[in-house]
């Protein structure tokens, strides 16, 4: 039987080759939030790897968005320059569709650069830190400063930040955008009783909790043209009785399908401290489900690490496309890889064609 997870798969106008989505990962990298050489090696080794769409990390829409000092953004002139930079360079070799998530870290924001060795503390003023925002003054840890509760300036100045990124993204060519509402940043933490006691429209109930998270989808998606792809990543738990619940999430799903979302990437975890039962494949049951009740295209994410396994995710109807990051960092070549165990052609560069078992050779630009 053909491969299903090499199958194509069609999101508005845009048509991936197959369902392997390469994940967006942190890199910790950038410089006032402006692209360094190591995301021109970063996403230019990856999109060579025969992947059906790359997602550039979480790039912040505001400078106060960024998890850390040395995360990417795309707020101003110059981060906008950066970045196309590196994506001219990448695009001169590499057909790959490539998507953007847009994100805002919230009240987890103004953190140390784990590569600092000092951990995923708060950074101080004196180290180049911020005050944070989000629903409720609420600080993530016990040790860290509470952030400052938005008001209704303060939501609109984050609505106009992801729209005039929107804008940004669109004038450097990006594919697809995914807004990032999962782990506890801030369009996750307005979600989830965790992080939310607001006790306005903003707060409470499941409706007044996705409020916000709403009308930033809407404005993007108003902003976004329509025959172009726009995803959310959201929470299917919280892990934790008190937060966000699988049904919760359906429901948020069904309100973001109706508003013309395309697809969900399903992940879970961290607005909170919490046990999370990590194994193979552990989040997607919450792909299914949501795919399932909310009729919406969906992505699995997860500690997907094993060809047949993406295979029988997609083969099975539990998700439509497999994302993977931890396997890319591992394997850049993974597709290659899984073609071979699924006994799949791909295309591949053609300086890089010997090296391939089973290669069909396309018209890349060398």
């Amino acid at each position: 039987m053909a491969s299903q997870l090499f199958s194509p798969i069609r999101l508005r106008g845009l048509t991936l080759p197959n369902r392997i989505v390469i994940a967006p990962m942190c890199e910790f990298s950038a410089e006032d939030g402006k692209a360094t050489d190591w995301h021109l090696i970063h996403l230019g080794h990856l999109a060579l790897s025969g992947a059906g769409l790359l997602i550039i990390e979480a790039t912040a829409v505001e400078p106060r968005g960024r998890i850390t000092r040395e995360c990417l953004g795309l707020y101003s002139d110059e981060t906008e320059a950066a970045l196309a930079r590196v994506l001219a360079v990448v695009r001169k070799y590499s057909r790959m569709p490539i998507g953007l998530q847009l994100g805002h870290a919230g009240r987890k924001g103004s953190l140390r650069n784990p590569a600092d060795g000092q951990g995923r503390g708060h950074a101080t003023e004196a180290e180049g830190g911020w005050q944070t925002i989000g629903p409720s003054p609420l600080p993530f840890a016990a040790d860290w400063p509470a952030p400052r509760e938005m008001d209704r300036a303060d939501m609109d100045a984050v609505v106009a930040a992801f729209v005039a990124t929107t804008a940004r993204c669109l004038r450097l060519g990006i594919d697809l955008l995914e807004i990032h509402g999962a782990h506890g940043y801030l369009l996750s933490s307005f979600l989830s009783p965790l992080a939310n006691r607001r006790t306005d429209a903003y707060g409470g109930s499941l409706d007044n909790r996705m409020r916000f998270p709403l009308e930033v989808f809407e404005a993007v998606r108003a902003a976004w043209p329509e025959d172009m792809p726009l995803g959310v990543r959201f929470n299917g738990t919280d892990w934790d009785e008190r937060g966000i619940t699988t049904e919760e999430a359906v429901r948020f799903g069904q309100a973001l399908a109706a508003r013309g979302c395309d697809y969900a990437d399903m992940s879970s975890g961290g607005n909170g401290f919490a046990r999370i039962p990590s194994a193979a494949g552990y989040q997607v049951p919450f792909a299914t489900r949501v795919r399932d009740e909310a009729a919406m295209p969906a992505m699995a994410v997860g500690l997907i690490r094993e060809p047949e396994h993406a295979e029988a995710i997609i083969a099975s109807g539990q998700a439509d496309m497999v994302a993977i990051g931890r396997g890319f960092l591992n394997d850049p070549r993974w597709p290659w890889h899984a073609a071979e165990a699924l006994g799949v052609s791909i295309e591949v560069p053609f300086p890089y064609s010997r090296a391939a078992t089973r290669a069909d050779i396309p018209s890349y630009a060398r």
